[in-house]
């Protein structure tokens, strides 16, 4: 008999559509200024990969509750933050995230302290999980799990996975429809 193993969760980078205007003005109204990245290695929150030396980023300010909110009709309030992440600089150099359902990108979740931070239906935090795995551990199924252990209470509708040092927001992941 074969078990077949259903995702509570997907994961999303930002949207095309989304990352169209934030390369021409970003989520604190400034213009970005796309630049070469000359050692490579910038989280890429557009495809959810790290970048590769020369490849042309852009830092650009992003609020990532604020579409969720407006597409669910949750309201933050203070918790809709404005903060940094890398993205391609230009909508053609960017092959996009890969896709469904119950994938949690390396990127996210392996060699560097993270924080699952989880949201109700309101866009209010419930609670935050620091998170720690190895490249191992994440190829083994890992990181799906602990996203998977954050969707098991009902309550939590959003989770943000985030870098620890910096704050900064990496991905979010969302109850599989």
């Amino acid at each position: 008999m074969t078990t077949t193993y259903t995702s509570p969760f997907r994961v999303r980078a930002i949207a095309p559509a989304v990352l169209e205007r934030l390369r021409a003005t970003d989520d604190a109204g400034l213009t970005p200024e796309p630049s070469a990245d000359a050692e490579g290695g910038a989280p890429l929150r557009c495809c959810l990969r790290r970048s590769t030396p020369g490849e042309r980023i852009a830092l650009v300010a992003y609020a990532p509750l604020r579409r969720w909110a407006a597409a669910t009709g949750a309201r933050p309030g203070p918790y809709d933050e404005t903060g940094p992440v890398f993205v391609h600089a230009a909508a053609e150099d960017c092959p996009g995230p890969p896709t469904g359902t119950g994938y949690a990108p390396a990127l996210g979740l392996h060699g560097e302290r993270r924080v699952l931070r989880s949201y109700d239906a309101e866009g209010r935090i419930l609670g935050g999980r620091l998170v720690r795995l190895s490249a191992e551990e994440a190829a083994a199924g890992a990181a799906e799990a602990v996203l998977a252990t954050r969707f098991a209470d009902p309550r939590v509708a959003l989770v943000h996975v985030r870098a620890v040092e910096y704050g900064c927001f990496l991905y979010e992941a969302v109850r599989a429809d």
